[in-house]
């Protein structure tokens, strides 16, 4: 993940994040970004990334893309989430909340139907995140 500091940006490492439940994911998220601003980062904290997640929305950006950091290969770029008419079920419009993400990879690493199936899977786990559980 990306973590804003003083004077610039810095990318820690949650490691087999795959293994981990969700409660323990963000357990660790708030252990590194605190870590990562009062700079007490390890430089095994630093090393040895694959994918990371770059949130801007809480600067009120609404979409961006994100440069991918080599060697990994991929960045997920998280915009803000604002309220928007969306058409639903039976042409109705509702008013839900709406999140841009764009991804970016690296295609030597992985292919761009692999990618797009990602976007896909997480799509729907946000809409239903029963299924994160």
């Amino acid at each position: 993940m990306a973590v804003a500091v003083d004077d610039g940006l810095v990318a820690p490492v949650l490691r087999r994040a795959d293994r981990l439940g969700l409660l323990e994911v963000a357990a660790q998220l708030n252990d590194l970004t605190a870590r990562a601003r009062a700079r007490r980062l390890a430089l095994a904290d630093l090393q040895g990334g694959t994918f990371t997640l770059s949130n801007l929305g809480m600067f009120g950006v609404t979409r961006f893309t994100a440069i991918l950091n080599p060697p990994e290969a991929g960045i997920l770029a998280v915009g803000r989430v604002v309220r928007q008419p969306v058409v639903a079920e039976g042409d109705q419009v509702v008013v839900r909340p709406v999140a841009a993400l764009t991804l970016t990879v690296d295609h030597r690493a992985v292919d761009g139907a692999i990618a797009g199936r990602f976007l896909a899977d997480l799509q729907r786990a946000l809409e239903h995140p029963g299924v994160l559980m």
